[in-house]
C-alpha cells in the first residue's frame, strides 16, 4: 500500500497525534541519493520528521525547511516540506555506514553528530520567512524534533522516527509518529502517554509487524477515544524543472555562460534534491545568455 499519514484527535482534544508509514517516501530518497546505511537512516529520519511538521504546522502553499547539521560523518541533511504530505531532501555525504551502537541498531547519532543546530525555516508567503533553531540535544532526530518543538514552536510534544535498512542498504519498512499536548490534557493523561511511548516497540518494528498507523494509534491509546480526523497520502516529490534551471543560468554571470558554451559546449545541471539530471545544448545556452544580457 502506498504511504499514508493518519491525522487524529484524542480524547475530545486533549492530543493531537500523527502516525505516518514513509516505506516508499524514503525508500525513494535512498535509490535517488544511492545512500548507505547510516545515511539512509539519518535522512529517513529527518524526511519523516519533517513531514509531521509540515502536515501539522503548515496550511495551503505554506511549506518549511529542516535543516540537520551536527558535524558528523553524514554532513548537513536538508529537507523541504509541504502541507500536502510531500517532502524532499539530500545530505551531503551519502555514502556512509558505521558500526551498530551498543542496541545492535544502525548508529544514526555517530552518524548526524551532536555539535550543530536543527534549523526549521517557515515560508508562509508572507515574503519574510520565519526561522528558529535549537542546538542538536541527542543526533537521534526524533529527540531533537521534540525538543525543536517545545522551544520553538512552544508544543509539548513527542517524536519518534525510524527506518529499517536492510544489508543491501535498500530500506524495508519507515514511519513515525508526533503527539502534540493540547492545553486540555490531565497530568493523569499525560504520565499515561508517557509510560506508553516508553513500552513501545519502534514504528519500524510495528510496520515490519505489519501493522498500520491506525494500529498504531490504538496501541498508542488503548482506552481513550481516537478520532480519525484525516488520512492523507505522502510521498517523496521534487518540483524541479529544466524550466527552473533555465531560470538559474540566466541569473549568473554572462562571462560563466559564455564560458560554459567556448569550453564546455553545453551544461548539465543536477537537482541536488532528487538527483535529476537537465541538459543544455550550445545553441539553449546561447538563448539562456541572451536573456541574461538583456537583464
Amino acid at each position: 500500500m502506498a504511504d499514508y499519514l493518519v491525522k487524529s484527535l484524542i480524547d475530545g482534544g486533549m492530543f493531537r497525534a500523527y502516525v505516518v508509514d514513509a516505506t516508499d517516501t524514503v525508500a525513494e530518497a535512498q535509490k535517488r541519493h544511492d545512500t548507505w546505511s547510516a545515511a539512509t537512516a539519518a535522512l529517513g529520519r529527518t524526511l519523516i520528521g519533517t513531514m509531521l511538521l509540515s502536515t501539522s504546522l503548515l496550511k495551503g502553499k505554506e511549506k518549511l525547511t529542516v535543516k540537520v547539521n551536527g558535524h558528523g560523518p553524514v554532513g548537513a541533511i536538508v529537507v523541504d516540506g509541504n502541507a500536502d504530505g510531500t517532502v524532499k531532501g539530500y545530505l551531503q555525504y551519502p555514502h556512509v555506514s558505521l558500526p551498530l551502537n551498543e542496541k545492535h541498531k544502525i548508529d544514526v547519532k555517530k552518524a548526524v553528530g551532536v555539535n550543530g543546530m536543527l534549523t526549521v525555516t517557515k515560508d508562509q508567503g508572507l515574503g519574510q520567512p520565519y526561522t528558529g533553531q535549537v542546538p542538536l540535544i541527542s543526533g537521534e532526530l526524533g529527540e531533537d524534533f521534540t525538543y525543536y518543538l517545545a522551544k520553538s514552536e512552544q508544543i509539548p510534544s513527542s517524536v519518534g522516527v525510524s527506518v529499517f535498512v536492510q544489508p543491501n542498504n535498500t530500506v524495508k519498512v519507515a514511519g513515525g509518529f508526533m503527539i502534540q499536548v493540547m492545553p486540555g490534557a490531565t497530568d493523569e493523561a499525560i504520565a499515561r502517554l508517557e509510560q506508553r511511548i516508553k513500552e513501545m516497540p519502534m514504528v519500524s518494528e510495528l510496520l515490519l509487524d505489519g501493522q498500520t498507523p491506525e494500529d498504531i494509534l490504538k496501541l498508542l491509546f488503548k482506552d481513550e477515544q481516537v478520532k480519525i480526523l484525516q488520512k492523507m497520502p505522502v510521498a517523496f516529490k521534487c518540483d524541479c524543472s529544466k524550466d527552473r534551471f533555465a531560470k538559474s543560468l540566466a541569473a549568473i554571470q554572462p562571462k560563466a555562460i559564455q564560458e560554459m558554451i567556448d569550453e564546455d559546449h553545453g551544461a548539465e545541471a543536477v537537482c541536488h534534491f532528487c538527483g535529476n539530471k537537465y541538459q543544455f545544448s550550445e545553441d539553449e545556452l546561447r538563448d539562456i545568455l541572451a536573456q541574461a544580457q538583456a537583464k
